[in-house]
């Protein structure tokens, strides 16, 4: 099997300017969404340090000899370790930048990433915060990831919470996200993807705005991962695209099938974020796209 994917990302309908990234690494067979948040475009620093570090990190780790700055931990495999220092490197590094300059105090990301392995034909998947990754297969959608979200933590505590008390609780606040500490909790898990599975990675512009049903209606209407990608964004902004819209979409293919509606996305993590994060071209359409294997 191998992944095919494509990226987008829209600025919205009610923001000035977009403080989400997104990468595709067709290389590594690597995925990022990230979406930041602080004041004084911020955000907009947060999430392209955490897409341009973790990128960085996959290419010098490509070499087998050079020194990893985390433990490896041993009950972990390479891949989930690899995903998992990416993800706590760029944590460091926007903790960092947050505690030398006051213009970017506080700034903080949520980032969500995919790694699929041809070699061992699994699907890696790691994040903090609130963006997402969703699979879809034979016509169904299961959200992969869990939402760190103070509604989630109180449902965790306190299962059997009624739907009046849930009502009453804050919506859209964070307890989890890269920058706000120098260490970070990342969530990890595997899956084993089948041919025609799709991968959803997106910030919560796009999964706020369009319900599950649509989301997994839209990929399995679509011709390719490029045509799914922009239907995304396009649904996320008729029903009123209140904030930056990302979507990242994997498709996992039979090794034998003749590649569809793909082209070759820059190298380099500072081309996917200056397309990823900079939103509508002035006329209304989207930008941002990034297709790769």
């Amino acid at each position: 099997m191998r992944a095919v994917a494509a990226g987008l990302s829209d600025v919205g309908l009610q923001r000035e300017h977009n403080e989400d990234s997104f990468v595709v690494m067709e290389e590594y067979d690597l995925f990022v969404v990230a979406d930041g948040m602080g004041g004084h475009r911020a955000g907009d620093v947060a999430s392209r340090l955490a897409t341009e570090t973790i990128s960085e990190f996959f290419r010098t780790t490509a070499n087998e000899d050079v020194t990893w700055p985390f433990h490896f931990d041993t009950n972990l495999s390479e891949e989930e370790n690899r995903l998992l220092t990416g993800i706590r490197v760029a944590n460091r590094q926007i903790f960092e930048r947050s505690t030398r300059s006051r213009e970017y105090h506080g700034m903080g990301t949520t980032v969500v990433g995919a790694m699929f392995s041809p070699k061992k034909q699994r699907m890696y998947i790691g994040h903090v915060g609130d963006s997402r990754c969703y699979r879809i297969r034979d016509g169904q959608i299961r959200l992969m990831t869990r939402d760190h979200s103070l509604i989630n933590d109180y449902l965790l505590a306190m299962p059997d919470l009624t739907d009046e008390q849930k009502s009453e609780l804050p919506k859209n606040v964070i307890t989890r996200a890269l920058g706000m500490q120098d260490h970070v909790v990342v969530d990890l898990q595997h899956d084993d993807p089948r041919p025609g599975d799709n991968y959803v990675l997106c910030s919560d512009g796009l999964s706020g705005m369009v319900s599950d049903v649509d989301i997994q209606l839209i990929v399995t209407g679509a011709e390719n991962v490029r045509d799914a990608c922009m239907r995304l964004i396009e649904r996320a902004n008729e029903r009123g695209g209140e904030d930056n819209i990302t979507a990242v979409l994997i498709k996992i293919e039979d090794a034998g099938v003749l590649r569809t509606g793909t082209s070759t996305p820059p190298k380099s993590a500072e081309d996917s974020h200056r397309a990823g994060a900079n939103g509508a071209d002035g006329k209304g359409r989207p930008t941002g796209e990034r297709v790769g294997t």
